[in-house]
């Protein structure tokens, strides 16, 4: 088997996500800030591996048998008799999405450095973690700087979602761990509702340039339905989203950071790469639940082609 392109950390659970908003219903699938965006790589055409713990249960089970399915290297993941498969539900309702997490003590948040597999990590050409990925326990954070620590001594690229979740973590350690990662980042995929809370400041320019001042080579400033401001340093795009008929946008934050490391990998520009991902992105809104509705290929190929030749 080919060595991955792509190495993701992180914590999946199983999904439970409400059918309509408003009634009792609803679907089991999966989710996982790092798991989606692993899998939304693979369905973009990259190899793919994952490195968590799963509880030795069903909900793990489930997952392995995801991942199988995806392409997904999933040899280096632990199983923890110990502790549980984490899962959570989301709920619809005239304000967006709400979730509800059962992930306390969960065989994820028990990741130590000491148990990364170094190879596989210095194979990858990126290795990508988030902030909930930090956010899980102290030895979960140091295991995803150890990672990307890793990654740089084997000159692979770092990528790094901030995905803030205050529920999991007080906004000054989140500053203080988020900084450290941005820091060692090829790739930084921060959305503006973060990078607002992070830093302070307002405006997207000003949010781009505090990401560099962190020391993030490359930035990605994710605005939802108003697309996305692609960064080097010295130059920056705007690339607006593509309009679709949005039903649930669980994932496609996620779904941005997989495809533009995908299209990466595949020697794209980062401009060419974000303009992929912003169609990805879109297409993911269009179905619910985080997994289920992740574009393939060449489902995004022929929406560019539709949206550039209406």
């Amino acid at each position: 088997m080919s060595a991955p392109e792509i190495v993701a950390i992180g914590e999946a659970m199983i999904e439970f996500n409400q059918s309509r908003p408003g009634e009792p219903n609803y679907l089991q699938g999966f989710g996982g800030d790092t798991s989606n965006a692993i899998i939304a790589a693979a369905r973009s055409g990259a190899r793919t591996a994952y490195l968590t713990r799963l509880g030795d249960d069903e909900f793990g089970r489930m997952l392995l048998a995801l991942w199988k399915d995806e392409s997904v290297d999933t040899t280096s993941i632990a199983i923890d008799p110990r502790a549980h498969t984490a899962a959570y539900f989301v709920r619809h309702g005239v304000q967006g999405h709400a979730f509800s997490y059962l992930r306390a003590g969960s065989a994820a948040s028990r990741m130590r450095a000491e148990d990364l597999p170094l190879p596989l990590i210095g194979q990858a050409r990126y290795v990508h973690a988030s902030g909930i990925s930090m956010a899980l326990s102290d030895s979960a954070a140091d295991a995803v700087l150890a990672a990307f620590d890793a990654a740089r001594s084997a000159g692979a690229g770092v990528s790094f979602d901030p995905n803030l979740r205050l529920k999991l973590w007080p906004l000054p350690r989140a500053r203080a761990l988020i900084a450290a990662a941005a820091a060692a980042s090829d790739c930084f995929f921060p959305s503006m509702e973060d990078a607002q809370m992070l830093s302070g400041l307002e405006e997207p320019d000003a949010v781009i340039d505090w990401a560099h001042r962190l020391g993030a080579k490359k930035v990605f400033l994710k605005l939802g339905a108003g697309g996305s401001i692609a960064s080097d340093g010295a130059r920056r795009e705007r690339i607006p989203a593509m309009p679709v008929h949005s039903v649930d946008a669980t994932g496609a934050g996620d779904c941005y950071c997989g495809a533009t490391l995908a299209r990466l990998v595949a020697g794209d520009s980062i401009w060419e790469a974000s303009s992929y991902a912003s169609v990805a992105a879109a297409l993911a809104t269009t179905g619910f639940g985080a997994v289920a509705p992740l574009p393939r290929l060449a489902a995004v190929q022929r929406a560019r082609v539709s949206r550039d030749n209406p």
